[in-house]
């Protein structure tokens, strides 16, 4: 029974392919122009994802934040089935901090999370609206990369929130619209929770796509 186990878990890892979907391989074609940070998306990944994810804990301080979308495929018109989206950000702090005895990923702190779209190309993710950096000018974001079959991980436009006052015109300036535009209009709803929505275009805007 070991054996087995190690002979499928060796033929996922050298296909470039684990039980959930596309991983690193040393096949997959680099776009992007480099991605500081992004193999982190590999570490903890879960073993199995759905098209939507819960990331805080229970009892995680801060304002519920429902973020939802549809990720599409180059022409901005079809939905784009089996692309993972991780995301992290920092806590009601304003600061990336880990989880007890988190070892994975610690730079990026434990308000993490990854989905993989279905057949209709949605997503969604439920977590704590992040706070700006401490004692910073650098408006509130949350950080997302996508990984596609064939293709090395990138990073795209930051999630940024409309009415953030460190969202200046010099900031606005700075986007450059990598999967489209981030920027996102937050309401609240009924059960008090803010909600957006972004909708992501594949190789929109990415150097080598």
């Amino acid at each position: 029974m070991f054996c087995l186990t190690f002979i499928i878990s060796f033929l996922f890892c050298v296909s470039g392919y684990s039980q959930n979907g596309p991983v690193r391989s040393s096949a997959d074609r680099t776009v992007g122009g480099g991605c500081d940070g992004c193999a982190l998306i590999y570490e903890g990944l879960p073993s199995s994802l759905d098209w939507e994810t819960t990331i805080p804990p229970a009892g995680e301080p801060g304002q519920p934040l429902i973020i939802s979308g549809t990720i599409y495929k180059k022409d901005g018109k079809t939905p784009a089935p089996g692309i993972i989206l991780y995301v992290y950000h920092t806590d009601h702090s304003g600061k990336y901090s880990p989880a007890s005895g988190q070892t994975m990923a610690r730079r990026h702190g434990h308000l993490r999370g990854w989905m993989k779209t279905g057949a209709d190309g949605h997503y969604q993710f439920r977590t704590i609206k992040p706070m700006p950096y401490p004692n910073g000018k650098i408006p509130a974001h949350i950080h997302p990369i996508i990984k596609e079959p064939g293709l090395s991980e990138y990073y795209i436009d930051e999630y940024l929130f409309e009415d953030d006052l460190f969202l200046t015109t010099t900031e606005r300036g700075k986007q450059e619209k990598r999967g489209g535009s981030g920027i996102i209009k937050l309401i609240k709803n009924q059960n008090g929770e803010w909600t957006g929505r972004r909708d992501i275009v594949l190789g929109l805007n990415i150097p080598g796509y």
